[in-house]
């Protein structure tokens, strides 16, 4: 099958591609090719209706000087099919459209404006109808927030600066009562474990001392004893030395 296209050449063996001219061609060289009309248009010479889509052979090239950010222009020239006046379209690439130049009118432009409004007529009433409560909506949402600036803004003009910074530092006062309420009460309502083996080591502790303030008063108590016992042993001994006097007195008397 390659044999038959001829995909496959026959190069000789004295074959030198540097002989071979160049050719140049303009910069902007017009293409042909067999397109179909992009829209539904009317000849003004003959009046004839042409559809979109049907086929036709056109020749392309590029606008120069023409672009929408960046993208280039092209116009298409071909033929009516009917009287074969010249017709010529371009692309608009604004809209994403084509435009007539010249030779035949277009019978309907097609624009996302008009389609939408076409839209709204056939039969999408539910979405205007949300799309018109969404603006009403933000409208009042805009209203409203002005309201609120409108006042804010009154009660800044009435208010001064000493004004305020009294009201800050009572406000700031009153938070500290608050916490130190706060705080008293959260350690009333702290019940701590250790407490009872405090009490229990206190208790044993006076216990304790009171057993040692009764020693200290029975101590203190018994060192009298001792002096009457002292003192009774003393009058013993002065009874005993009269009685030896006596005896030696009688004693004496007899000698």
């Amino acid at each position: 099958m390659g044999e038959r296209k001829g995909l496959n050449k026959y190069y000789p063996p004295n074959f030198d591609p540097r002989k071979i001219p160049r050719i140049r061609k303009p910069k902007n060289q017009q293409k042909k090719f067999r397109s179909m009309v992009p829209l539904r248009i009317r000849c003004n010479t003959c009046g004839n209706y042409m559809s979109a889509g049907t086929k036709i052979n056109c020749r392309e090239e590029k606008v120069i000087g023409e672009t929408y950010l960046g993208i280039k222009i092209h116009r298409f020239y071909f033929k009516c099919s009917k009287c074969c006046s010249e017709l010529i379209l371009k692309t608009d690439s604004k809209n994403s459209t084509y435009v007539v130049e010249s030779g035949a009118t277009a019978t309907r432009v097609c624009d996302q404006n008009e389609e939408e409004k076409q839209a709204e007529e056939s039969g999408d009433v539910m979405s205007s109808l949300e799309k018109r409560t969404l603006v009403s909506k933000r409208e009042i949402e805009v209203m409203a927030a002005l309201d609120e600036m409108k006042s804010m803004k009154s009660r800044r003009v009435s208010v001064s600066v000493d004004s305020m910074l009294e009201a800050l530092s009572r406000r700031h006062k009153e938070e500290e009562q608050v916490a130190n309420e706060e705080d008293a009460a959260l350690i009333k309502s702290i019940r701590f474990g250790m407490q009872r083996r405090i009490v229990d080591e206190d208790t044993d502790e006076m216990k304790e001392k009171k057993k040692k303030g009764r020693m200290e008063a029975i101590d203190e108590k018994k060192p009298k004893t001792k002096k009457l016992a002292c003192i009774i042993t003393s009058k013993k001994k002065t009874s005993l030395g009269l009685a030896s006097l006596c005896h030696n007195y009688g004693a004496d008397e007899e000698d």
